[in-house]
């Protein structure tokens, strides 16, 4: 609920701070006063636009702050989505700048207009002449009915059931999609994976194959090159291994005359044998060269093939080519599968099908119960609005048709007048009707559900006399329940209201300003007095007065 308002440099309102209580408050104001400019100051703090011309003084800025108790409105989960820190008396604050920007603040965190327009319908529901035509939405007329039948968990399990429907249904026609494209790709991809897998690609085989061919290419200098090195290392008495075998005999003769010569031989001896193994691989490596034109035609058309698949498939290397098969082959894998996938996907929607019309069902026949009682209670309060001929009905027709709000078309039909035929609401009553309804379907509403901060403007329109009392009797009433704030022009209204307040306006010598005051039991009595007797103080209207306030 509304704790407290400060209003500072708004139209004609200099600054004003206002404190709010629980129940049934009542503002009043001659015409003209400005009532209007503390909706619109409201209208900042819930998420409504604004523009320069707010501010009053246009070299200041404007300020407008709300205080609100929101412990019993189950808001911790948007606080958290939106990153805010979430306090039970929450502050929302609105600021015009000189320049024309708009700045909105929650619990002093920077919000933008969507955040604080979706916390601000939580919290505050202003009903002016234009917004009454809500009554006649759908939407409202299904959050009646199935608030009313204690629908509300139903529908949300519904709704689970129906987006989960819907979304499987998303998936079939996607995968119809990717099956069809895929059958058009299927014989070419097909193609591409039988020509590279063919191909028995391996890692590292480029590498290879460049050695191999750099060696056969090159045949003839390796094997005279080798040859000259396997004649000076093993060739007998002037290669290098007799000579340093030579040198090894002569070290030995020399052991016994100190460590450091048998030190020289062991190493010499290492130095020998290192350079026999050489001469042995010499030989070896010698012998495999090989320039046979064959195997040099073999290695030329396999790196040919290499080259044209890198080409081909515009890569680097054949590592790349590996990844493009392996990915071919998860693909067509995928395509002849998909038969199977949509086959199952078709199972599961059937299945998410059934039971979303079994919920559907379960809320039909929940609504449909629940319409007698509704249809009786709202008539009933429209009796009392001063409308005795009036009928009120809820046509609900089922289909068999999945929708958000399940299977039923609805619609509120309503006849002012006996012996008329009931037509849709919104074509069968007036603008001063709707309010009344609107009114009788809200009271009932407050009765089953936590509703915000609820604000009526003027919606005792063409009404008066015994009505009003009736109409300030029902306000009174919901008030028990919830916050609840009326704009009115009727004393027999004003002196239902728990608290009551008065918009006025006074000139000074540089401007014209608006000002709200709360008014004491005295204040009340000498303000509905003039509401009674047209500014006239008389003995009958204070009179009058006292005993609307009692």
């Amino acid at each position: 609920m509304l704790t407290s308002l400060s209003i500072k440099n708004y139209a004609l309102i200099q600054s004003v701070q206002l404190q709010f209580d629980k129940g049934f408050t009542v503002i009043t104001g001659e015409t003209g006063a400005g009532k209007s400019i503390l909706l619109g100051a409201l209208g900042l703090i819930t998420g409504k636009r604004a523009d320069m011309s707010s501010a009053g003084d246009a070299s200041q800025k404007c300020v407008v702050e709300g205080v609100f108790a929101i412990s019993d409105y189950h808001l911790k989960t948007f606080f958290k989505a939106n990153d805010l820190d979430y306090d039970a008396s929450t502050i929302i604050r609105r600021e015009i700048l000189p320049s024309g920007k708009s700045r909105a603040f929650i619990n002093d965190t920077p919000v933008t207009l969507s955040q604080l327009s979706t916390l601000g319908a939580r919290l505050v529901d202003i009903h002016s002449q234009n917004k009454t035509l809500q009554v006649v939405e759908n939407d409202f007329q299904f959050e009646m009915i199935d608030t009313f039948s204690n629908s509300v968990a139903l529908l949300k399990k519904y709704r689970t059931a129906y987006t989960q429907w819907k979304t499987s249904k998303t998936a079939l026609v996607e995968l119809l999609e990717k099956k069809k494209q895929a059958q058009l790709e299927y014989d070419y991809q097909s193609f591409l994976f039988t020509e590279l897998d063919e191909a028995s690609l391996k890692v590292g085989e480029y590498a290879e194959i460049e050695e191999e061919l750099n060696t056969l290419s090159n045949a003839d200098e390796i094997m005279q090159q080798l040859a000259t090195a396997v004649q000076n290392i093993s060739l007998d008495e002037t290669g290098a291994i007799d000579q340093l075998a030579a040198a090894r005999a002569a070290l030995a003769r020399l052991n016994s005359y100190g460590t450091q010569y048998t030190e020289l031989y062991e190493r010499l001896n290492s130095t020998l044998l290192e350079l026999e193994d050489i001469g042995e691989v010499l030989s070896q490596v010698s012998d495999n060269v090989d320039a046979d034109p064959l195997t040099l035609e073999r290695l030329n058309t396999r790196m040919q093939l290499l080259h044209s698949l890198i080409k081909k498939h515009q890569v680097g290397s054949v590592e790349e080519l590996i990844e493009i098969r392996d990915r071919l082959d998860n693909d067509l894998q995928d395509i002849a599968g998909v038969d199977d996938k949509i086959e199952a996907l078709e199972a599961q929607i059937q299945l998410e099908k059934e039971s979303a019309f079994a919920l559907a069902s379960q809320l039909h026949k929940d609504r449909a119960a629940a319409i007698p009682h509704l249809t009786s209670l709202v008539e009933k309060l429209l009796v009392e609005l001063g409308m005795p001929n009036a009928q009120f009905a809820v046509q609900l027709d089922s289909q068999d048709i999945l929708t958000a709000t399940g299977t039923d078309n609805l619609e509120f039909l309503f006849s002012a007048n006996k012996g008329s035929d009931l037509k849709p609401l919104g074509k069968g009553a007036s603008g001063g009707e709707l309010s009344r309804v609107m009114l009788a379907l809200k009271s009932v509403l407050s009765k089953h559900k936590q509703l915000p901060t609820l604000i009526f403007d003027e919606i005792d329109t063409g009404v008066s006399g015994d009505i009003a009392v009736k109409m300030g009797a029902i306000l009174k009433k919901m008030g028990r329940t919830m916050q609840l704030v009326s704009i009115t022009h009727l004393p027999q209204i004003a002196g239902q209201g728990a608290s009551h307040f008065k918009v006025y306006k006074k000139d000074t010598d540089e401007r014209t300003q608006t000002y709200i005051e709360r008014l004491n039991e005295d204040e009340r009595i000498v303000e509905i007095a003039a509401m009674l007797g047209g500014g006239q103080h008389s003995d009958a209207a204070i009179a009058h007065a006292k005993n609307l306030l009692n």
